[in-house]
């Protein structure tokens, strides 16, 4: 049911657009076991972060290192989020980390321009042999905030990143001009779908001014080959135990027989 082969196309696509889009990879049941864990489990909710953007929105953020036996630890493994990103780095990965933004009604932040590259590099990573799965929990549209990227962008190679109001962002000046010979692509996904782009895509999203939350779960993956030269909280190779891909609802059964 969620086994996944990217086609010759899609990689392609990924190649060449920096992202492809992977729809319907989790189901409703899957969706609603994780924002239930949101909403229910003490662990994640006293660990969460208010990132602000400056302009008086707040995302709220929850980041893991390590991918546990959790549910959003299994996430991160599951051969069908797994796979699609070894395909297009040709090779092993790794988890780098996890972590869920959310955006809450008319109050959600903004991300001002980036790469993730932009940040991992600096971490000790000499490669962009890196990729993230951006997992809708929630529909994501242009109002409530969903992610926005430029369409080959990846291929500019890293940008350099500056103080942009109070985050850091890529060299504004460049973005202008990306922006000039770039197609804009705002990622709209309805819950379950999933949207894997390269570490050197620039993306953004708006703050949500709308009634409806916003959230996702993003799983960030390191090349196997690409282990950075320093250490870093970010994790240094760690080899990934996949999971069968029926993990999610067999947590769910084993956690409500106990």
């Amino acid at each position: 049911m969620h086994e996944i082969t990217l086609t010759e196309n899609q990689v392609l696509n990924f190649k060449s657009d920096g992202f492809v889009f992977l729809r319907g990879l989790f189901d409703h049941d899957e969706c609603e076991l994780l924002l239930d864990a949101l909403n229910t489990d003490g662990a994640v909710k006293d660990s969460e972060l208010n990132r602000r953007d400056g302009e008086g929105g707040v995302t709220k953020l929850k980041v893991w290192n390590q991918a546990g036996d959790d549910l959003f630890g299994l996430v991160g493994r599951l051969p069908r989020m797994v796979d699609p990103v070894e395909r297009v780095l040709n090779g092993e990965a790794y988890l780098y980390h996890s972590k869920v933004t959310m955006k809450e009604p008319f109050t959600g932040g903004a991300w001002a321009w980036h790469q993730d590259y932009g940040y991992w590099y600096n971490n000790g990573c000499l490669f962009p042999l890196m990729a993230s799965c951006m997992v809708a929990l929630d529909p994501c549209t242009r109002e409530n905030g969903c992610l926005q990227v430029l369409q080959g962008s990846h291929l500019m190679g890293r940008i350099d990143h500056v103080k942009v109001g109070d985050q850091t962002g890529a060299d504004p000046e460049r973005v202008a001009e990306a922006c000039k010979v770039l197609p804009l692509v705002y990622c709209e996904m309805d819950p379950g779908d999933v949207l894997l782009f390269h570490c050197n895509t620039l993306h953004r999203s708006d703050q949500n001014h709308s009634p409806n939350r916003r959230t996702t779960f993003i799983c960030c993956y390191n090349a196997a080959r690409n282990d950075p030269y320093k250490e870093h909280h970010h994790p240094r190779y760690t080899r990934l135990e996949k999971v069968s891909d029926s993990a999610l609802l067999q947590f769910k059964k084993q956690t409500q027989s106990k």
